[in-house]
């Protein structure tokens, strides 16, 4: 009987005390990720499911090590409402203060999306000193000379996916083998009055002419725009071949399907061309969206065999949101939280300089490739080659699917062209 009972208070010891470490870890506290982000366009929504699906992910395997104690990553949304017509910039920081002050926010994930709102957060960033590493849209490359530029004020600031300079390089690859292949030679240009867009059209208007190409017109669209005709018939009355495009709104997929519905016989190239990004778009436009191309910025945003991660993301994420990964903004946010997570257990604190180096220490193979940042200007290095950098990603939709068809090293397909262009 002694020897009984003896084994059963050993068991209901051993049962309490496993409860109470497990309340103890469920009780560690939280490292909060404040996320401001665009909600209700998909430069937000995507990266908002990108961060919970690693979250998610990196909770259910313990969390993240912190001095030697494991605490889970907890994600706070605030709608920036920044890509919203209309908006001032002011809402955007009103938004980022309240994650850092109400939220007590450690680290500020996303955005602002808005390239203006995010340069314009960057003196907040530094007055509260929280390390920063922007996911989505900001495009413009103002962002990383600005750190590069003034690094003791704004070390905190990182950008884990491409930029506008960057985009340009990759566009010009593929149209050099378009006029190399079918001798096009016209480029016009229209894009979205914001920052980004504006600056991505100006620099690729002067890379274009000096290359040998004609830039046949550029128009520019004010946000929530939705008749693009007077554009598109320029392009065709100056014999254009390529439509280079620079947009973030929705709208655009009316643009795409103005073009379908015209037969304009000029190839629709975007960068960032939000509507055409999404899974949804065959079905959106009726299939008018056909032999359309848009860079989604980095791989595992459309899919391919990258890196081994690449598919293992791309399902996961299907398979939780019920939707394949959409755009800017998901692969990348995604892997902000990994590579966050990589830098705090080998800074073994939170203090946001010790964070700072090691975070400048980052490299680690991920979803699109090697990820190092510039220690200068912190921004993630790009290559062609996943081996060797963080690679891009540019699809053309052709039979109903994303292909593709950029870099060579990660492409599933080629470059079409529409029935009507053909000679």
């Amino acid at each position: 009987m002694k020897t009984c009972r003896l084994i059963i208070f050993t068991a209901v010891l051993t049962i309490a005390l496993c409860l109470s470490f497990g309340n103890m870890a469920h009780a560690a506290k939280p490292v909060v990720l404040g996320c401001p982000l665009s909600t209700a366009f998909l430069y937000g929504w995507d990266a908002e499911r990108g961060f919970k699906l690693a979250v998610e992910e990196i909770n259910a395997s313990g969390g993240v090590k912190v001095a030697g104690q494991k605490r889970p990553f907890k994600v706070e949304v605030i709608d920036t409402r920044d890509l919203e017509p209309g908006v001032p910039v002011s809402e955007a920081l009103l938004a980022v203060e309240k994650l850092i002050l109400d939220k007590k926010a450690d680290f500020i994930l996303g955005g602002p999306v808005r390239s203006e709102a995010a340069l314009a957060a960057m003196p907040l960033l530094s007055k509260y000193k929280k390390v920063s590493i922007l996911t989505t849209g900001v495009l413009t490359p103002k962002y990383h000379a600005l750190v590069a530029k003034q690094y003791d004020k704004f070390k905190y600031c990182f950008r884990i996916h491409g930029e506008a300079k960057n985009l340009v390089g990759e566009m010009f690859a593929n149209f050099t083998e378009l006029k190399e292949k079918h001798g096009f030679n016209n480029l016009f240009i229209i894009a979205q009055d914001v920052s980004h867009a504006r600056g991505a059209a100006k620099v690729m208007n002067s890379v274009a002419t000096k290359k040998g190409w004609n830039v046949t017109g550029v128009e520019i669209y004010p946000t929530g725009a939705t008749d693009f005709s007077i554009g598109l018939l320029k392009a065709k009355k100056t014999k254009s071949e390529i439509i280079n495009i620079w947009m973030d709104m929705p709208e655009s997929a009316i643009l795409l399907k103005q073009w379908y519905e015209m037969r304009i016989p000029a190839l629709p190239f975007g960068s960032t061309l939000a509507a055409a990004e999404q899974p949804g778009f065959w079905k959106a436009t009726g299939g008018k969206g056909e032999f359309t191309l848009c860079n989604v910025v980095n791989a595992g945003n459309a899919p391919s065999n990258a890196t081994p991660w690449t598919m293992k993301f791309y399902n996961a994420y299907a398979k939780k949101w019920g939707v394949e990964p959409e755009g800017l903004g998901t692969s990348s946010s995604y892997m902000a939280v990994y590579v966050l997570r990589d830098a705090i257990e080998r800074a073994g604190s939170l203090d946001p300089d010790k964070v700072v180096a090691e975070l400048e220490k980052t490299d680690i193979m991920g979803v699109y490739g090697r990820l190092r940042f510039d220690p200068k200007s912190h921004q993630v290095i790009p290559a062609t080659d996943p081996q060797e950098g963080a690679v891009g990603s540019i699809l053309q939709w052709q039979a109903g699917k994303r292909v593709v068809v950029y870099p060579k090293s990660i492409a599933t397909g080629s470059i079409q062209l529409p029935p009507w262009m053909k000679k």
